[in-house]
């Protein structure tokens, strides 16, 4: 049997990033934190974490981190359970943490979400990363589910096909212009004498793009890095480069037209989650199912 208060040690170490912070939290000495550790660790057989300048969990324990959250989350559905419809003010809030990325978040799962989230009372925590490397926070325990593009299910999780989000090339008019040859062909060669607007360094649509339609493998060419929706859509509209954008996001975004009209790139995503979810994480993910049904294309 695991004893709750090593667990909720090794948590606090990992959640507060320290065994300073996490004594802290806990009300404890930074000794006992310790020793708590230690004595998981013992009677596991096996180091739980990495000791450094930063901790961080082995992949033991991210295994039980995993089951530290399914624990508490069930223990919130439980007390509400017991609380009554009628006492249904003085539920606690209950927090969930994801991992989406950008492009999904504002589009079409926080739209799609929030009823849910507002019904029965849910707190999200939302890690933003690519969707190639989303499925990292929940392999390390960090989170319940992620919006990902890894179709097989890791262990102890579920891969659910959510549907495709569809990317197209845009660029102001100016710069679509200049991509283009006297005949009115788009020129690789003109097209990657113009910066790339980038979301971030893990970002590989763009190179996905010129591998695609274009046959051209990691070319070199300039790249500006704005890591957040708006900004990154703003710079593109500005004349600064040209992106990868989502088909959704174009109708409100006039300013931007297509390089190389009817040529797109499409993201097929997955809704990882823990197999055993807890009564609030079953209404999440079915309010992502929901959503994607309505806004992505299917697969």
């Amino acid at each position: 049997m695991l004893d709750a208060r090593q667990l909720e040690a090794l948590a606090a170490v990992v959640e507060h990033r320290g065994f300073g912070p996490a004594a802290q939290a806990l009300s404890l000495t930074l000794a006992a934190v310790s020793l708590r550790i230690k004595a998981l660790e013992e009677a596991l057989g096996q180091r739980l974490l990495v000791r450094g300048k930063q901790v961080r969990a082995t992949p033991a324990g991210q295994a039980l981190l995993a089951h530290v959250k399914q624990v508490r989350l069930m223990e919130a559905d439980l007390l509400s359970g017991l609380q009554g419809a009628e006492a249904r003010g003085g539920v606690r809030w209950q927090s969930l943490s994801v991992a989406i990325n950008a492009d999904s978040v504002a589009s079409w799962f926080l739209p799609g979400v929030a009823p849910v989230l507002q019904r029965h009372r849910l707190l999200l925590e939302i890690l933003i990363d690519d969707q190639d490397h989303t499925h990292d926070a929940l392999k390390s325990g960090d989170v319940i589910g992620c919006v990902t593009t890894l179709a097989e299910p890791m262990r102890g999780c579920v891969a659910e096909p959510l549907g495709v989000m569809r990317y197209r090339c845009v660029a102001a008019p100016a710069v679509a212009q200049r991509c283009r040859t006297p005949a009115g062909a788009v020129s690789p060669h003109k097209l990657l004498s113009h910066p790339a607007i980038i979301f971030n360094r893990k970002d590989a649509l763009q190179d996905a793009f010129l591998a695609q339609h274009f046959g051209l493998r990691q070319p070199n060419y300039p790249r500006h890095f704005a890591p957040a929706v708006e900004a990154f859509e703003t710079a593109i509209e500005l004349g600064l480069g040209w992106g990868m954008v989502p088909e959704q996001h174009l109708a409100s975004r006039p300013g931007l037209h297509e390089v190389l009209p009817g040529a797109t790139v499409d993201v097929a995503l997955y809704w990882q989650h823990w197999a055993r979810e807890a009564p609030s994480a079953q209404r999440l993910t079915q309010a992502v199912k929901a959503a994607a049904a309505q806004h992505l294309r299917t697969v």
